[in-house]
């Protein structure tokens, strides 16, 4: 059994050996389909807004994906988002078609939007991530994904990433086995279940505000933020014990623990 963690790392000095399992958030984190949801979102909201007529319809902003929709489930950020705005919109079911002008309706409306650029442009995986994960595999740490999309497997496929996780928690695992979604921490427990793995000794990778907050609740061993445009202080006041702008800054250099690089 590896010693036991230290909260407070450095970035360059994160002992990797001494986790059992690192549990990665996907889009933005692995690869770069936060970009694909980031337009998708604002294509969505914005072609509602313009024909909505009640409470604030001004344009849809990046900083309204950062502050209620970024890293949770589809329809949770339906739901904030549209509360933000004084806007309300009967829930819907999921079965509801794309068109219609409900929670459900908005979020599917969203998700073709999302599927159509993934099949037109392809994704290539962060190479930081993959440099990371390469090291990871050397010291046979056990990895999971943990996505609030129900895309994750179609991205991960798409990216040359499958073959690589024990497990994959995505939003359709969370809604059939009935867990709630970031920033409760219950997904990333359960991929931490699955990898055998305490919360001790588990690490979160999250670049999500909601994802870093749920890392922090669920007392994970180390929470590591990765600042692709949340913002380095946001990161660390949701509980990222590690701030870093890419995961290639996490991998140890050739020798110098020891262990492979």
């Amino acid at each position: 059994m590896n010693s036991s963690p230290d909260a407070a790392h450095a970035p360059d000095r994160v002992d990797w050996a001494a986790y059992d399992a690192v549990l990665f958030d996907l889009d933005g984190v692995l690869t770069p389909t936060a970009e694909v949801h980031m337009r998708a979102w604002a294509d969505m909201f914005d072609d509602f807004l313009s024909g909505h007529g009640g409470g604030d319809t001004s344009a849809y902003t990046e900083r309204d994906y950062f502050d209620h929709v970024d890293g949770k489930p589809r329809y949770d950020g339906v739901r904030d988002f549209l509360a933000s705005r004084g806007i309300d919109l009967p829930e819907g079911s999921p079965d509801d078609a794309p068109e219609a002008d409900t929670v459900c309706g908005l979020g599917n409306r969203k998700n073709d939007a999302f599927n159509a650029v993934l099949e037109r442009d392809g994704v290539a995986p962060f190479p930081g991530s993959v440099a990371l994960l390469d090291h990871l595999r050397g010291l046979g740490t056990r990895l999971a994904v943990v996505s609030s999309s129900a895309n994750a497997p179609a991205v991960l496929e798409a990216a040359g990433l499958a073959d690589r996780f024990e497990t994959v928690v995505d939003g359709r695992v969370a809604s059939e086995q009935g867990l709630p979604g970031k920033p409760a921490p219950d997904t990333f427990l359960r991929a931490g279940e699955i990898c055998g793995a305490s919360p001790g000794r588990a690490v979160v990778v999250e670049d999500a505000v909601s994802g870093v907050r749920a890392g922090a609740a669920g007392g994970f061993g180390l929470v590591v933020g990765v600042d692709r445009g949340a913002g380095h202080d946001v990161l660390t006041d949701a509980g990222a014990h590690v701030v870093v702008p890419d995961l290639a800054d996490l991998v140890p250099a050739a020798g110098s623990d020891g262990s492979p690089a």
